[in-house]
């Protein structure tokens, strides 16, 4: 297999020795839009999966985890053999956190491109988007890492399958925690869209149902440097507990500013998801509060973790995140029911996907793992604890306080009506 295009360490594309670009320019107003980054497996006639994720800007860093996952996991099948005995092929695009690039991007793979199945993206305002064009033609599309809870609820698509927890799971996997330690006055900061929203909106059902207060809340634009306005806001409105909803930089920029402005001594800080990507980039004393994690390296006992955090870690010199499981999950989920079905075709598959479970070493979790039929939503586990400050071990971030199972935090009826094409 070779590689006809890598990302460095920032994200960026570099160009290899006798590398073929397939890529056109084109523009969407004034932005450039390069072409994809192709990973070719040398055989005829392989199966084309499409990946999309914001490889530039705010969340950069993860998105490059959830291409790590993606690669290890076509690797490991397209060393069993691929998919159907045919090779994997995967075109890898940037969004670059626009729903409009990332719509444009999804029209190429399918239209010019002809992938198979597209995976993608970790902005819930472009994997929404893209939901559309996936159903309208017929590809069956896995988004590994977008919360907005309508994605499998009131806009579910019969092609459209999610990995990650919706933010009514993370919300409900820590509120009571937070309100009967921490306090039950909230403050709110929240990211200015369909995953902040959502997210907000979770949390503050869970707040009425334990009888707390909402005493205000702001919204921020993804790509925030400097929180101090929205901080000093949060300090003078007195709560117990500032809930953060951000997250990619964002999230590191306002815990290192919460920490300088000393707020950590005035109030606890907490929120409904966390990332070992935000927590490596912060100094150790920025590392506060309570959070769920929906993926975590060290889990003695849980079959095919060690192994999976060894591949990772040979590849990328780092601990693999929830990203990377992300990716690494959706990826072998294609390939395990095309293989099962024997069948490319996207109606056969997304049915068969309805109620399938993960085999123990592709979930990486200590419970079992199944796509809900009824909506499509993997039950993944939330791990709820605390950022750690300072630990023994330098790449131990996040003390994991409970594993709590997805079918204890899913709603039952989330308002999806499946309609099949």
């Amino acid at each position: 297999m070779s590689e006809e295009g890598a990302l460095d360490e920032k994200g960026s594309r570099k160009v290899r020795r006798r590398t073929i670009l397939k890529a056109g320019i084109g523009t969407l107003g004034a932005a450039w839009i390069a072409g994809p980054f192709i990973i070719r497996a040398r055989a005829e006639s392989p199966v084309r999966i499409g990946l999309i994720e914001p490889l530039t800007g705010t969340y950069a860093v993860s998105a490059q985890n959830a291409v790590h996952g993606t690669r290890l996991a076509l690797d490991q099948i397209n060393g069993k053999g691929g998919i159907l005995g045919r090779p994997i092929e995967l075109l890898i695009e940037d969004s670059a956190n626009s729903v409009d690039i990332g719509v444009l991007k999804a029209r190429k793979l399918i239209d010019l491109d002809r992938v198979d199945f597209l995976l993608g993206d970790q902005n819930s305002d472009t994997a929404q988007a893209m939901a559309h064009v996936t159903s309208d033609k017929g590809v069956l599309h896995i988004i590994p890492g977008a919360h907005t809870d309508p994605i499998t609820g009131t806009d579910c698509h019969w092609n459209v399958f999610r990995v990650c927890n919706t933010n009514q799971m993370l919300a409900h996997a820590i509120a009571r925690k937070v309100a009967e330690n921490l306090g039950k006055k909230w403050y709110f900061i929240t990211a200015d869209y369909a995953f902040g929203h959502t997210l907000q909106a979770a949390f503050e059902a869970q707040l009425k149902i334990l009888g707390g207060t909402k005493v205000g809340g702001d919204l921020s634009p993804l790509g925030t440097t400097d929180f101090s306005a929205y901080l000093l806001k949060a300090r003078a409105a007195k709560p117990d507990v500032l809930m953060l909803l951000v997250a990619g930089s964002d999230q590191v920029n306002a815990l290192k500013r919460f920490r300088q402005l000393g707020l950590d001594k005035e109030l606890s800080i907490a929120g409904g998801l966390q990332e070992l990507e935000p927590l490596e980039q912060l100094p150790s004393e920025a590392r506060i509060g309570w959070w769920v994690f929906e993926w975590y390296w060290k889990q003695p006992g849980v079959a095919g973790v060690d192994h999976f955090v060894a591949a990772i870690k040979q590849r990328t010199q780092k601990m693999p995140t929830a990203r990377t499981w992300f990716s690494y999950v959706a990826m072998h989920t294609l390939a395990l029911i095309a293989n099962q079905e024997k069948t490319l075709d996207a109606v056969k598959l997304a049915q068969a996907l309805g109620g399938f479970t993960l085999p123990a070493d592709v979930a990486l979790q200590p419970h079992a793992l199944t796509y809900r039929k009824s909506d499509h939503q993997l039950l993944a586990s939330a791990y709820v604890g605390n950022a750690k400050t300072l630990g023994d071990d330098p790449e131990d971030l996040f003390e994991v306080t409970e594993v709590i199972p997805g079918r204890n935090l899913a709603l039952e009826n989330t308002g999806c009506t499946m309609r099949w094409n």
